[in-house]
């Protein structure tokens, strides 16, 4: 079997090939919906190669390797500067089993447009070539105009330290700003595999896979030690933006030895990190992660924006004290931004993967009563976020990092399941999330009834990839329609 696709994109070929050749093209075009998650890029389109292994999107060690890598080599014949590249499968059994060649080209479209071009011959159904073809073109598209929209607010091309760039927002961040021409400057934990000095990769720039999260090997990073406890004073140096992800994850039942060490990867880390921030006299700005937690779990129907008050509750005072914690950079003069993220949806990891799979056995519904108020928000569109407020100094403060349509857990059920083509009549019964998170996370987390409200970016006229959660859905869960042609939006 075979394809051969084509789409235009709003984007001059000269842009379209600027992509497919800078750092993170891979990992941003690499279909979350499949099982292959890209481990390391190829140096060079020409005669490179890239590696990717098969892995679930499930949580905990269900998301462990379950195959051998699939290397797929660039070949030289095949390559013409600006216009094509072809890359072959040459490991086992993929090579055998799939024949796959790849050929990628770009083409002059209407009124100066770049037409993209895939011909892939490999003996795999023809509908999973589509879903694969349709999500590259979507995804480039949507990145080209994120990047072009924000150009005017960047100041030109940034270093970017990321602490926690091996997890779901952190790979795709660091792939978005690669392909953004920003450099990556990722701040890895002493012992890490990555880290300089060790075999495996640090010297080289090279970025491995750790602790089943998904971040990718890619030349534009490099890799500093980052010791959490004590962070060496010269760490920010020749840093513009340092943006912290790193923590501990939330998800788990709220004994009191869980909601410790949720804290102490938090609060301690950000402090001191915000301490070498603020020694730096402006020189560094902080982009801090936060979350939707800090509103507290039960706020009914209330609309939410960034000025509305902290919640109670445990998750709420660890988010009050992890923002405060930023504090030293804030009075320094540093600019600090704190994104409080709500419900993260991509294919590739975090609660949608486990969703989908109940969702697609037909035995989904609604969680209790199905009243409660989700605040979502796509994987890209807070990666989008995130580079906002790293080249937008107009932004500073809190930021809700959510959709402009925030849905009850019943809305959310029945449009998941209808973009699966699933009934959702079964409802979850109300003491069900408590065998895994006990009373407490169940009433923080699953029950949490937060109707966010992305005010800021409102204000500033930021535009959101998907608004509407059946677009979020259809791009993650590889359900949209094939283009010929992509407009500007």
């Amino acid at each position: 079997m075979s394809i051969d696709a084509f789409c235009t994109i709003p984007a001059t070929p000269a842009e379209a090939w600027r992509y497919f050749t800078a750092p993170g093209a891979l990992p941003r075009l690499s279909p979350p919906f499949l099982s292959l998650r890209p481990v390391r890029e190829a140096a060079s389109l020409r005669d490179g190669e890239a590696v990717l292994e098969p892995r679930t999107a499930l949580p905990g060690p269900l998301a462990a390797r379950f195959g051998p890598q699939w290397v797929a080599r660039h070949e030289p014949d095949g390559f013409v500067d600006g216009e094509r590249f072809v890359d072959r499968c040459v490991t086992e059994p993929y090579a055998s089993a799939t024949g796959w060649v790849h050929t990628h080209t770009v083409t002059s479209g209407p009124d100066g447009t770049a037409m993209i071009g895939d011909r892939i011959q490999a003996r795999v159904p023809d509908r999973l070539l589509t879903r694969l073809v349709t999500y590259r073109y979507r995804q480039m598209a949507a990145d080209l105009q994120a990047i072009a929209d924000l150009h005017p607010a960047a100041s030109g091309p940034l270093t970017v330290a990321v602490t926690g760039a091996s997890g779901l927002v952190g790979g795709a961040l660091t792939a978005l700003l690669g392909v953004a021409g920003h450099e990556v400057v990722r701040l890895v934990r002493p012992g890490d595999p990555s880290a300089p000095g060790t075999v495996e990769g640090g010297d080289r720039g090279e970025n491995r896979n750790h602790d089943d999260d998904t971040t990718h090997s890619r030349p534009h990073q490099s890799v500093r030690v980052w010791d959490p406890a004590d962070p060496a004073p010269d760490l920010l140096d020749g840093i513009d933006v340092l943006v912290h992800l790193a923590g501990a994850s939330i998800a788990g039942r709220f004994t009191a030895g869980h909601l410790r060490t949720v804290r102490e990867s938090r609060v301690g880390p950000t402090r001191r990190l915000a301490e070498l921030v603020a020694a730096r006299g402006g020189a560094t700005a902080l982009v801090c992660a936060s979350a939707v937690g800090f509103y507290g779990a039960d706020r009914g129907g209330e609309p939410l924006t960034e000025s509305a008050e902290v919640g109670t509750g445990p998750l709420a005072e660890i988010v009050a004290d992890w923002e405060a914690a930023c504090e030293p950079a804030r009075a320094a003069g540093a600019r600090v931004v704190n994104v409080r993220t709500g419900v993260v949806l991509s294919a590739g990891g975090g609660m949608l993967p486990p969703l989908a799979a109940i969702a697609r056995t037909g035995l989904s519904g609604r969680l209790g009563s199905g009243r409660q108020w989700m605040s979502w928000i796509a994987l890209d569109d807070l990666t989008d976020i995130y580079l906002r407020a790293i080249v937008d100094t107009r932004v500073e403060g809190a930021v809700n990092g959510t959709a402009p349509e925030p849905l009850t857990n019943r809305e959310f059920t029945s449009v998941l399941g209808s973009v699966l083509h699933r009934p959702t009549v079964v409802p979850v019964p109300g003491w069900a999330p408590g065998l895994l998170l006990g009373s407490r996370g169940a009433d923080e987390l699953a029950f949490a009834d937060q109707r966010i409200v992305p005010d800021v970016l409102a204000g500033l006229g930021h535009p959101f990839r998907f608004p509407e959660l059946r677009a979020a859905l259809e791009h993650e869960l590889g359900a949209e329609d094939q283009p010929t042609a992509i407009q500007r939006t």
